[in-house]
């Protein structure tokens, strides 16, 4: 896939939190970690100039530079900056106060690059432009803009930040329209019709906009891998399409019981071997599948990260959304909705044991308390949970990313040359996943954040969610 093009969001320190402007930085005594190549590199040291990686060797061998600031991490595990592949940080007016809340939340929990799937054209590009003059705490961003997606029933559209399209010329001017404003992909949604996807996708590729998103409710997910649609959001069209009965889900006819029940395993082991070939990406967001799938069973009114939620997020938007999705969750018992999510786990597995590639997203803010930058790492456990090597696991924030956007040359690895998008922890995330989230540092650009950096980070967004109405 080439480069995206607007992909220019730098990462910074911004002045209230810097902790030392000198062009040089040299890590000691680390341990890197290159996902990508499954590269396990003990003693080293790392040398940053300006916004580049500019050297990384053995320490013995290396003096850093006389000008550097010299970072002794021994004992300490350096890894490349996370990618949440899938976030909405400006959803309409859903979630206010994400400039100050979602961004620098990203940044605290060592995000240091999304993939915005659904968003405010004008206002996520300007916080690309305050991101890189230092103004904002923020991650670099790869924008869809909105999503294309048709009417419910109802006659209204499903969610903020989308565009109704409703026939192919619709579809051909929502792509057109999109590529003006400078927007890095098509994003297509679940209730476009069969004629405005495949004539929204043919115009993505003519425009040269990768496309992707959900499985359509009218498409089977073997037609989306047809009309070349790069990614699959939520595990999407798997399980119907590994079903006997995909017709009647096609025509809306399914549930949940007849889902479970009628998989086949021919027909699953060809279409997971279709994902492979095609090289279909899947983000399974399974951190929101699985808050989603057993929302009733959560304690909502005492949740740990409360702290960081504005009022309207919690007492509007999430309480909306949830008394929208209780009905038809209630309507299956937990047992079946346990079994699944185990499915999911299993079927996550098989997928990646077959070769089909797979990214890390959460779908942050969105999901009921989804939260910015920390659901990242719980899904890096729940691809270990699937089967996956913390290694593995590692892959689908780092080196995965950089793969699925063409921009391997500059990002996803810690080597000479690449930009310094950098977490350094202190414990070994390939001994236990869970040590992704202890982050003594984040780095980019050869700027730096400490963890007193990074904990008043944390304060400002706890103070400006209190204040956030």
């Amino acid at each position: 896939m080439r480069i995206l093009g607007t992909f220019c969001g730098t990462f910074f320190l911004a002045a209230m939190t810097a902790l030392g402007q000198q062009s040089t930085i040299a890590i000691t005594h680390v341990t890197v970690i290159n996902p990508g190549t499954s590269s396990v590199q003990a003693n080293r040291t790392v040398v940053i100039t300006g916004d580049r990686i500019t050297s990384v060797a053995d320490t013995a061998q290396l003096q850093p530079p006389k000008n550097a600031r010299v970072i002794d991490a021994t004992g300490q595990y350096l890894i490349p900056g996370l990618w949440d592949m899938h976030v909405h940080s400006a959803f309409g007016d859903w979630f206010p106060g994400g400039r100050d809340i979602i961004l620098p939340l990203f940044i605290a929990n060592g995000v240091t690059a999304v993939r915005d799937m659904g968003g405010e054209v004008p206002v996520l590009q300007a916080w690309r432009k305050e991101i890189a003059s230092g103004q904002i705490i923020g991650p670099r961003m790869v924008i869809s803009g909105p999503m294309l997606d048709g009417y419910l029933p109802n006659g209204k559209l499903r969610f903020p930040s989308s565009i109704p399209v409703t026939t192919p010329a619709d579809a051909v001017a929502a792509v057109d329209s999109l590529k003006k404003q400078g927007v890095d992909f098509i994003k297509v949604q679940s209730a476009i019709s069969r004629d405005s996807y495949v004539a929204a996708a043919a115009e993505a590729h003519k425009q040269g906009l990768p496309f992707v998103g959900h499985v359509p409710d009218k498409i089977r997910i073997r037609e989306v891998v047809a009309a070349g649609q790069t990614s699959i959001e939520h595990l999407m069209g798997i399980f119907e399409g590994c079903s006997t009965t995909e017709d009647k889900f096609i025509s809306g006819q399914g549930n949940l019981k007849l889902l479970l029940t009628t998989q086949d395993h021919k027909r699953c082991d060809s279409l997971i071997k279709l994902l492979a070939q095609s090289r279909t990406w899947q983000v399974p967001t399974l951190v929101w599948q699985r808050g989603g799938e057993f929302l009733d069973q959560r304690d909502l009114k005492h949740q740990p990260l409360d702290k960081y939620v504005p009022a309207y997020w919690r007492d509007v938007t999430w309480l909306r959304f949830t008394n929208e999705m209780m009905p038809d969750l209630l309507r299956d018992p937990l047992a079946l909705r346990k079994e699944y999510f185990a499915r999911n786990l299993q079927m996550v597995g098989a997928m990646h044991h077959a070769g089909v590639p797979f990214m890390a997203g959460t779908d942050t803010a969105p999901g009921v308390y989804v939260m910015p930058g920390f659901s990242l790492h719980d899904e890096l456990a729940n691809f270990v949970e699937a089967g996956f090597t913390p290694m593995e696991s590692l892959q689908t924030a780092t080196s995965n990313p950089a793969k699925f956007l063409g921009i391997e040359a500059s990002s996803g690895s810690v080597e000479p040359g690449k930009i310094a998008d950098l977490v350094l922890l202190a414990a070994n995330p390939l001994t236990d996943i869970r040590n992704s989230q202890k982050i003594k540092r984040v780095m980019a650009h050869g700027r730096l954040f400490d963890r007193a950096a990074l904990d008043q980070i944390l304060m400002q967004v706890e103070a400006a969610a209190k204040h956030k109405k």
